[in-house]
C-alpha cells in the first residue's frame, strides 16, 4: 500500500484503544508490526496471536531498524523510544497520520464525537458488510460479530473512529463525516468549548464537495454549527426537524424497537439490539450512511437485528435471576447518565449497583461538579481511586471529593471503597439477591469486571 522502502512499523502504546485497530489491518496487509506497551492485556496477547512483536516496556532497542513509528495521543513527546527514533531519523507519526495514509485512496467513513463513536462505527460497520460492500473498519473497541478492533475489506470503504482529543482528526479527509455529540471533553488540550467547536467545524469543512456531514441534531452544539458549515448535511434524532427520524420508541427485554422516518415519511421498523435513547440516535446515523450510498431499507433494518453490540459498551457478562453484572466504558458525567438510565429501563424493578472508576486527574478535574449529579439511577454508588493514564496526580482531586459531592446533592448510598482489590470483599458485605452489578470507567476496571463475573458464578 505505501510506496517506496516501509515495511516494518512500530506502535508505542499498542494496546491503546485507537492504536489496536491500524495495527490489526497493518498486519492483515502484510507489513512488519511491532509495538510496545507497558500493561499486557487482551488486546496485546489478540495482537500477539496476529503475529505482532510486542515488548512491554519503552526501550530504545524496541525502534532500532524501523521504518516509521507511530504514536498515540497518550505518549508525550519525551518518551524514551520517541526521542531514540528522532535520533535515528526514523519518521515519527501520530495515529491520525497513519489513518489518514490508510484512508488516503479510500471512500472514507469517519465517525467522530465525544460520545458514541465506538457504537455507532460498528452500527455503520454492521450495515454496510450486509450490503455487501464489504469495508475495511478501523474502531476503538473489539466489536463481537467481528471479533476484533478491525477488518480488513475488498471493497473502496473505510469506516474508522476519528479521535478529536488531540484535534489530530484534522488529518482526516473522509467523504462522508458522522459527527455523535459535542460536549466539553478533552478540556486540556481545547481549554475553551469554542476552541473545540472551531475545531469540529474545521473537520466538517475538509469533507469534499461530492461529501457530506451526518450530525445529530438532538445535540445544541452541533445544531450552532450548522450556519456555519459549507458542505451538504445530513441530520439524525429524535427531534422531528430533523433528516431521519425515530418514532414509536420501546423498550422490550434487551432489544430496542422504534420507526424510522426520512422526512414525513416511514421507511420502516427497527429491531436492534443496541439499548437505550442514545443508541436510537447511533443507530439513526448509521440508517443514514446506509441510505447514503444506496442501500435498501429493508436491508439496513435486517442487519441491524443481529447487532450484538461492542465489548465494554453495555456488555453483559454475566445474566442470571440471582445477578447480573454489566461492563461499560463510560467515564464521562453524560455517558454515565445515559447508560445508567438505560439500566433502569432495561431492569426497573432490580437494584442497580454500579462501580465507577475515573479516568486521568485532569478530565476528573474539569468534570468534577457534573459528576456530583450523574448518578442519581444507581441505587447503590462505589468509587474506586482515580485511573492515571500516566498523568501525575493533582492535588485535591481524588474520588473521595466526588463521593462527599455526590452525598451533598442528596444520594444517600455512596462509598469511597479504594483500589480495585477492594471491590470483591465489598461486594460480597453488600450484595443482595436480583442486584445488577454496573462497572464503569476508561481504565482498567474492565479487567476488573470479567473477574467479578468469575467470581460471583451461580
Amino acid at each position: 500500500m505505501f510506496l517506496g522502502k516501509t515495511k516494518k512499523i512500530h506502535l508505542i502504546g499498542i494496546g491503546g484503544s485507537g492504536m489496536s485497530g491500524i495495527a490489526e489491518v497493518l498486519i492483515n496487509q502484510d507489513y512488519e508490526v511491532s509495538g510496545s506497551d507497558p500493561s499486557s492485556n487482551r488486546v496485546t496477547d489478540y495482537l500477539k496471536s496476529l503475529g505482532a512483536d510486542i515488548r512491554h516496556n519503552h526501550n530504545v532497542e524496541n525502534v532500532t531498524g524501523k521504518h516509521v513509528v507511530v504514536v498515540s495521543t497518550a505518549i508525550s513527546d519525551n518518551n524514551v523510544e520517541v526521542c531514540a527514533a528522532r535520533e535515528q531519523s526514523i519518521p515519527v507519526i501520530p495515529r491520525a497520520e497513519m489513518l489518514a495514509e490508510l484512508m488516503r485512496m479510500k471512500y472514507g467513513i469517519a465517525i467522530a464525537g465525544t460520545h458514541g463513536k465506538t457504537t455507532t462505527t460498528s452500527l455503520v460497520a454492521t450495515v454496510l458488510a450486509a450490503g455487501d460492500l464489504d469495508p475495511t473498519v478501523i474502531i476503538g473497541g473489539r466489536i463481537k460479530n467481528m471479533g476484533g478492533h478491525a477488518k480488513l475489506g475488498q471493497s473502496q470503504y473505510l469506516i474508522a473512529e476519528a479521535d478529536e482529543s488531540d484535534g489530530s482528526f484534522l488529518k482526516l479527509s473522509p467523504t462522508l463525516a458522522v459527527v455523535t455529540t459535542l460536549d466539553e471533553e478533552h478540556m486540556d488540550f481545547y481549554r475553551t468549548l469554542q476552541n473545540m467547536k472551531s475545531t469540529f467545524l474545521q473537520f466538517l469543512n475538509n469533507i469534499p464537495f461530492y461529501g457530506a456531514a451526518i450530525l445529530c441534531l438532538d445535540d445544541a452544539n452541533l445544531q450552532s454549527l450548522l450556519p456555519d458549515i459549507k458542505k451538504r448535511t445530513i441530520t439524525y434524532g429524535l427531534k422531528s426537524q430533523a433528516d431521519y427520524t425515530a418514532r414509536n420508541i420501546s423498550v422490550e427485554g434487551l432489544k430496542t424497537y422504534f420507526t424510522v422516518y426520512h422526512h414525513d415519511k416511514s421507511l420502516g421498523k427497527i429491531l436492534s439490539g443496541a439499548l437505550g435513547r442514545h443508541n436510537v440516535c447511533n443507530t439513526l446515523a448509521a440508517v443514514a450512511v446506509g441510505m447514503e450510498l444506496n442501500m435498501d431499507f429493508p436491508t439496513i433494518a435486517e442487519s441491524l437485528k443481529n447487532f450484538s453490540g461492542v465489548q465494554r459498551r453495555f456488555e453483559i457478562l454475566k445474566q442470571s435471576e440471582s445477578l447480573i453484572i454489566v461492563d461499560d466504558y463510560g467515564h464521562h458525567p453524560v455517558e454515565i447518565q445515559a447508560t445508567l438510565s438505560t439500566a433502569k429501563e432495561v431492569w426497573p424493578d432490580r437494584r442497580l449497583v454500579v462501580i465507577f472508576q475515573p479516568h486521568r486527574y485532569s478530565r476528573t478535574e474539569h468534570q468534577m461538579e457534573s459528576f456530583f449529579s450523574a448518578f442519581n439511577d444507581a441505587d447503590q454508588l462505589l468509587l474506586l481511586d482515580i485511573y492515571s493514564a500516566g498523568e501525575d496526580a493533582i492535588e485535591g482531586i481524588h474520588s473521595q471529593r466526588i463521593a462527599e459531592g455526590v452525598k451533598n446533592f442528596g444520594h444517600k448510598n455512596v462509598e469511597y471503597i479504594g483500589g480495585t482489590e477492594s471491590v470483591i470483599p465489598h461486594l460480597q458485605k453488600i450484595l443482595k439477591p436480583r442486584d445488577v452489578i454496573m462497572s464503569l470507567g476508561a481504565g482498567n476496571i474492565g479487567e476488573l469486571s470479567h473477574k467479578l463475573a468469575s467470581h460471583f458464578n451461580d
